[in-house]
């Protein structure tokens, strides 16, 4: 087995890991959904728990991706389309982040007083569903 195959690997793996964190997060939204409605917090309640806990598993899944993302171009023969790729691909899910953090937060980032990443906001909804 040659280097780039195990690097091939590695990848794959770290992408596996950014997909089961996106589905672990929708799992986790719906069932912090459904507590918050069960204890009877109501629907706006449960759609703000949904919204938080999605929204932040999707930004975390997307950092990973780009790490991911990161490791291929790095390991790969370093080509100027290879670079333009990558290039394109972290501004494209930058832009997602960056949407999905203001659809979260409800206000732009250079409005708040702390950024949050997507690995605490992910936090923040599992802990305000646990109240």
């Amino acid at each position: 087995m040659n280097l780039a195959s195990v690097y091939s690997v590695i990848v794959t793996v770290i992408e596996l890991l950014g997909a089961l964190v996106i589905v672990a997060g929708i799992v986790l939204a719906i069932v912090l959904g459904l507590v918050t409605v069960s204890r009877g917090q109501g629907a706006s309640a449960a759609v703000r728990v949904l919204r938080n806990v999605l929204g932040g598993a999707i930004l975390l899944g997307l950092e990973v991706f780009v790490a991911a993302d990161l490791i291929r171009t790095i390991t790969e023969a370093p080509t100027v389309e290879n670079m333009v790729s990558l290039g394109l691909i972290v501004i494209i899910r930058t832009i997602l982040s960056f949407t999905i953090q203001i659809e979260i937060d409800g206000t732009l980032p250079w409005r708040k007083a702390l950024l949050t990443s997507g690995a605490s906001v992910l936090a923040s909804g599992v802990r305000s569903a646990k109240k």
